[in-house]
């Protein structure tokens, strides 16, 4: 299965990319697409992630297609 993997703002920059896409066989969660994606790190835990352009959390199991993103905390005045 495909996915496609999004990264914003200050998070782009540390990672390095702003999209990529992955192949897997198995079913990921999203924090297992993060692991894959960054290079076995942990998902820190201000990170705010989303399946398909809503609000996700970690366990939430990615289908094929799916894409899934990751950025920092919003902040606002």
């Amino acid at each position: 299965m495909t996915i496609t993997v999004k990264f914003f703002a200050s998070l782009r920059e540390q990672v390095g990319k702003s999209e990529v896409q992955i192949e897997s066989s198995d079913s990921l969660t999203v924090e297992q697409v993060w692991t894959k994606v960054c290079d076995n790190a942990p998902l820190p835990v201000h990170i705010l992630m989303a399946v398909n352009k809503e609000y996700s959390k970690p366990d939430v199991l990615v289908q094929a297609g799916d894409e899934v993103a990751f950025f920092p905390p919003v902040t606002g005045g």
